[in-house]
């Protein structure tokens, strides 16, 4: 055999062994393919189920509520649920003793409620759960599961401080060396706090899964949006989510809302229930032509001194409205002809008998008004004024009064937007429950006893009288928004196109003009000298169960309902207090004060804001004083003012100014920090909030203008919870 043929031989050779080795391998592989797939296949599969967990929910970004003038007023906010895997593969025990006690020093500087040494010993704690558990292990015992959630923090953090405490010592060695991970909440904030607070609503839990009441509740499915579905698949012993359908994100909700006219509104109420200690208040602001709520706001006494909402009196409260009443009776009683403005009726010493019942007028103690006018009535708020009146027009028909009452649609369920709304409850001698009409029915249903109705609608018969006769509709929602495009506009709905006739109408609301305006008007606290006012007083006693009404000031509710300016009616309003425990209770003294204050600043902010005929300032600088604040609402307020400024050093959320020259102001940073309390001097007061109440504190403001002091010094740590006083001047 040459060379050649043995070499190709042995070739031949190591191919054949090659081959063998190859067919021998890929037998095996196919054996326990077979023994895979057909004998431990079932526990495989079972296996692999654990690692995949199909259609998994992706809730979608619940929408937000702004305001009217776009401010926002409800939004959702991640939250983060810290834990430690102490099985994490990197971490060390070692290593985690070496850097805890810096760990804890870093924690404390961040959550001052509680020590270094609780932070130290509480992680301590779950390395040594997780050595115990590992010794049980590695003896053989059976642990049912290894706990891999030990809590870091016992409350949910954001995500400016997620990011700091992954940078801590220890902690930013990563997720596998440190075992610090999160688990994201979602939770819902309102920028302005209380404003509208109960009618913007809340949602359930933390996870924005529904509306609970308010605008939330009544836009629950557009505001949600549609959720989506994921896999979740196990990797390196932790699971991931890969999305297969995308959450479509829910839509947004534009308010009727003005929340400069809110903000008016709530401190002026505020103010009032201090003043007088009562128990609860209400007032609502309502644009006439549209109906649109512009401001409402709901107070209750939570304790001594504290105010706050928990409840929409407003929509919800069925309580006998007293003498705005009146005004409802007057009306039909003036529409059926039976009763003229100038008719004479008796009002006596302010003390009648009348149906078997006892009649006091609210002057009885000065001995009556004697013989008034049916206007006079109106003006002076005499329930025997107009109980005579109403007793002589339909005592043989009171069906007819009832009628009248109904023909102007007070009675119509107007389907309010905020869920669990009052409609009122008018009763008919013809009802179901007659035999409770009695003889002294009608006089008392004529001066607001005997029904019940929430200030809502009193408010909207106001709005109607002012609106030239048109009965329309509160309503609460103006625009849905889809990704900032308008897809749904709301338009006025009109309930009654004409609740009277001219004639009546001109009569009415000449009778409301004097209730303020005349010297002798109950109203007469309402009256100002910037904006003419137009309303009617109310004082009711409030019914104390099987005691009845009883005298004292603990068991009053007293009103004002109106509009302004009377001449060409542009809002209307309703202010409710009930129980004051100091004063004398008064509609006028009480309520009246309050309309007028909301009355004039509304009224000053929308001349101001219309009025473009003010002519040039040449003594002062041309360039007005510049508040510190939140840069983006500052940079639209002077771009929309033409103000020249430069703002190059401008990089944070909050700025300060100097100014340049006459004609130029200069905008720079003003340090925030997250830990302390800021320096809010200068800041005008819903910004001076904004900025301590994101930090947890609890903020009592007293004046207005720009904060002057601060209770608690710039640069103190900011302890969650405490109570800091700003005042303003």
């Amino acid at each position: 055999m040459s060379p050649k043929q043995s070499a190709n031989k042995k070739i031949m050779l190591y191919y054949f062994i090659i081959a063998t080795v190859v067919v021998f391998i890929a037998v095996l592989i196919f054996g326990k393919a077979c023994v895979t797939s057909f004998s431990d296949g079932e526990a495989w599969r079972k296996l692999g189920e654990k690692q995949i967990r199909p259609n998994v929910q992706v809730d979608a970004v619940r929408g937000n509520i702004y305001s009217a003038d776009y401010e926002l007023m409800a939004t959702t906010e991640t939250r983060y649920r810290l834990f430690i895997d102490f099985w994490a593969d990197g971490v060390k025990g070692d290593t985690l003793k070496k850097y805890v006690k810096p760990l804890a020093v870093e924690l404390n500087k961040m959550f001052p409620q509680r020590t270094v040494g609780y932070y130290e010993n509480h992680i301590l704690k779950g390395w040594q759960m997780r050595e115990r558990e590992g010794n049980r292990i590695k003896a053989g015992e059976k642990v049912a599961k290894r706990s891999r959630e030990y809590r870091l923090l016992e409350h949910e953090v954001n995500y400016v401080q997620w990011k700091k405490i992954r940078k801590m010592p220890y902690f930013e060695k990563g997720i596998y060396k440190s075992g610090l991970y999160k688990k994201d909440f979602v939770s819902r904030t309102k920028p302005y706090g209380t404003l509208a607070s109960r009618t913007i609503g809340d949602i359930y839990g933390e996870t924005g899964k529904g509306g609970k009441n308010g605008l939330e509740a009544q836009y629950d499915s557009l505001l949600r949006g549609e959720p989506g579905t994921s896999t979740r698949r196990k990797v390196n012993g932790r699971f991931i989510s890969v999305e297969d359908v995308k959450p479509i994100n829910g839509k947004d909700i534009i308010s009727t809302i003005d929340i400069h006219i809110q903000d008016i509104t709530e401190k002026a109420l505020l103010n009032k229930l201090r003043e007088i200690d009562a128990e609860s208040g209400t007032a609502v602001v309502m644009e006439v032509a549209t109906g649109e709520v512009k401001a409402i706001t709901n107070m209750g006494r939570v304790r001594e001194g504290v105010w706050a909402e928990t409840k929409n009196y407003a929509v919800s409260d069925l309580s006998e409205p007293g003498s705005t009443f009146k005004v409802v009776s007057m009306m039909v009683a003036l529409e059926d002809g039976l009763v003229h403005p100038e008719d004479s009726v008796d009002t006596g010493n302010g003390v009648v008998q009348l149906a078997g019942q006892t009649l006091r007028d609210h002057n009885a103690h000065r001995g009556g008004y004697g013989k008034i006018t049916a206007a006079k009535s109106i003006r002076y708020s005499s329930n025997i004024g107009v109980a005579k009146l109403i007793t002589k027009a339909y005592g043989d028909n009171p069906g007819k009064f009832v009628e009248g009452i109904y023909k102007i649609g007070f009675n119509q369920d107007m389907r309010l937007e905020i869920p669990g709304y009052g409609v009122p409850r008018i009763r008919h001698p013809k009802d179901s429950n007659a035999q409770y009409w009695s003889k002294s029915t009608l006089p008392w249903m004529s001066f607001g006893y005997e029904t019940q109705v929430p200030p809502i609608y009193t408010l909207a018969f106001f709005n109607a009288i002012a609106n030239n006769g048109k009965l329309v509709k509160p309503i609460f929602m103006k625009e849905i928004r889809d990704n900032g495009k308008v897809i749904e506009r709301r338009k006025t709905q009109v309930i009654n196109e004409k609740i009277c006739s001219q004639e009546t109408l001109a009569a009415i609301r000449q009778m409301l003009d004097d209730v303020v305006n005349s010297e002798d008007g109950t109203g007469k606290p309402a009256r100002s000298d910037k904006v003419r006012v137009s309303g009617k007083t109310g004082t009711a006693q409030l019914s104390q169960g099987s005691a009845g009404y009883r005298a004292g000031g603990l068991s009053h509710q007293v009103s004002f309902c109106g509009y302004f300016p009377s001449e060409n009616p542009k809002y209307s309003m309703v202010v409710v207090i009930r129980k004051p425990r100091n004063g004398a209770p008064s509609g006028g003294l009480m309520c009246g004060s309050v309309f007028k204050n909301i009355a004039e600043e509304v009224y000053a902010r929308n001349m101001i804001y219309k009025d473009k005929s003010f002519p040039v300032d040449t003594i002062h600088p041309f360039i007005p004083p510049v508040k510190s604040g939140l840069a983006e609402s500052s940079l639209i307020a002077l771009n929309n003012l033409k103000i020249d400024y430069l703002n190059n050093q401008v990089s944070s959320e909050w700025i300060a100014s100097d100014l340049l020259d006459e004609n130029k102001l200069l905008l720079k940073d003003k340090e925030m920090n997250s830990e302390t309390v800021p320096n809010v001097r200068g800041m005008g007061a819903k910004d001076a909030v904004y900025a301590l109440e994101s930090l947890g504190l609890k903020v009592r403001v007293s004046g207005k203008g720009s904060v002057t002091s601060q209770s608690i010094s710039a640069g103190s740590k900011a302890v969650k919870g405490q109570t800091i006083t700003i005042q303003l001047k």
